[in-house]
């Protein structure tokens, strides 16, 4: 296929648009047992197929919880990209079949955004998806798209949850089983349901002391079978009761207490109460998607030229009512927790801040004004996130919201007295990770970008107004920048 497209662009400084560097039949996002197996059942068509995965993360992005919630509990191993690239080619050897099967495998590579022809885009050559390494970015034109992107974990605020120790149970289970690099010792696990009962096994069968779970139910809700080993491996489950505050020092956590006053002490809190099908992606192309409560959430809806598998299509039906589960433990844990506690870690947003829709207490804040209250907004209608997002900066951060967008929603929930799939998510805008403007930037610029780099923005109050480039005026809104002339 050729690509030579040189439509034009009125908003690129050279009047065209980016092509894609190359073309596949298939492109595949996510190397879990469900990626690879759908790359090599495409090739086995005769399919160009393209497999790409973001693991190994780097240790910077680990830090940062992204794209999981690694909550500080990582060893020094995650820092050597040789090992990490060969502990996952140790644990996952189907990766080998896909590349005999004639698939193109990066790692180590983000799918950071997704672009078609549509109301907001009208001159792409043909669908395209944003790649990134550690060294550059690029675009990748497909016919057909598998998102494989498996699911993330739920976060749950409760005071003192924003120090290293807290971390989800997925991100566990790489540490544990994928790298080998989690550093906790003894760990405490909060939820009951086979996520939780599965991840307090695992982590004993790896030598880790593992201290009880942590239900807020009256009894245990995952499987009876699993129930009964975790009962039988001598780990405790407390129910009815829920975690009000976790203590720790200068390397984290230390010990936390229960709503019954009874303190454990504990190096790592593993938040298990649920897992979310990992979306960004449907969101960033502004895909169709539907909540399914017994399938973990908000799903993708369906569409010709993209297929969702694994668990980004929805984790496994068991008939559990996961949102119900949730929102009990949002409540549980709301009824707990001051108003200083943090909701957003990455805007240090709080729930007094959330609920009060207030800026972040680094920002300059205005008094509060009743019309911007959460009160007055909902008296015109169902909460939006968004707005809310804008207001209180909530899910700005270098996550986009994967720690908190979720809880946010159950928390406007909650206090709009409503269900939770009444109250929309925060959208999500590629890119969908974060990407260093290091390998963003074309370095390479149209000598007319390099000769008026300081002219082409067009915002009047800082550079030469689009209108006088190339005019008369343009030299006389340059000396006046250059002199200060412009407040």
């Amino acid at each position: 296929m050729e690509l030579n497209f040189t439509g034009t662009d009125i908003c690129a400084i050279n009047g065209t648009r980016s092509a894609p560097e190359t073309h596949y039949d298939v492109v595949v996002v996510g190397a879990g047992p469900s990626g690879v197996a759908a790359a090599i059942e495409a090739a086995k068509t005769g399919a160009k197929v393209l497999l790409v995965d973001e693991n190994p993360v780097s240790g910077a992005l680990m830090g940062n919880d992204i794209p999981l919630y690694f909550g500080g509990r990582m060893t020094a191993a995650t820092q050597n990209t040789e090992r990490m690239l060969e502990a996952i080619f140790m644990s996952m050897p189907a990766l080998e079949t896909a590349m005999d099967a004639g698939v193109e495998l990066l790692l180590g590579t983000t799918a950071w955004g997704v672009y078609r022809n549509g109301p907001g885009v009208a001159s792409l050559p043909q669908q395209v998806v944003g790649l990134a390494d550690s060294e550059r970015s690029w675009l990748v034109g497909f016919d057909k798209i598998v998102l494989a992107t498996g699911a993330r974990d739920l976060a749950m605020s409760f005071p003192g949850w924003n120090q290293p120790g807290v971390m989800g149970a997925a991100a566990l289970q790489m540490l544990l089983t994928r790298y080998e690099a989690f550093a906790g010792q003894r760990i405490l696990v909060l939820g009951s349901h086979d996520l939780a009962l599965e991840t307090a096994l695992l982590a004993q069968a790896r030598g880790i002391d593992v201290v009880g779970l942590i239900e807020v139910r009256d009894a245990p809700q995952g499987n009876a079978e699993l129930v009964a080993k975790v009962a039988a491996a001598g780990i405790a489950i407390h129910c009815g009761q829920t975690i009000t505050s976790a203590t720790g020092g200068i390397n984290g956590i230390e010990s936390a207490m229960l709503s019954t006053g009874d303190v454990i002490a504990c190096d790592t809190i593993c938040v298990a109460i649920g897992l979310i099908p990992s979306i960004e992606l449907v969101d960033a192309m502004h895909g169709p998607r539907a909540l399914n409560a017994t399938r973990g959430g908000y799903i993708p809806a369906g569409e010709p030229s993209v297929t969702a598998v694994g668990d980004c299509a929805g984790l496994a039906d068991s008939g559990f009512d996961h949102i119900a589960y949730r929102m009990d433990w949002m409540r549980a844990l709301s009824d707990i927790s001051a108003d200083d506690t943090i909701i957003c870690q990455c805007e240090e947003v709080t729930r007094a801040d959330l609920i009060g829709v207030q800026p972040p207490n680094y920002l300059s804040r205005p008094a509060p004004m009743c019309a911007r209250s959460l009160d007055t907004l909902l008296q015109d209608g169902p909460a939006n996130p968004d707005q809310i997002k804008r207001l209180t900066r909530a899910g700005m951060g270098v996550c986009q919201g994967r720690r908190c967008r979720d809880q946010v929603a159950m928390l406007l929930a909650i206090e709009a007295d409503k269900p939770f799939g009444s109250i929309p998510l925060a959208s999500h805008r590629a890119p969908v990770r974060p990407l260093p403007l290091k390998i963003l930037a074309e370095w390479d610029e149209p000598a007319e970008m390099d000769a008026a780099w300081d002219v082409w923005f067009g915002i009047p109050t800082q550079w030469v107004p689009v209108e006088d480039i190339n005019t008369p005026y343009q030299d006389e809104h340059r000396q006046m920048l250059y002199t200060g002339m412009y407040t």
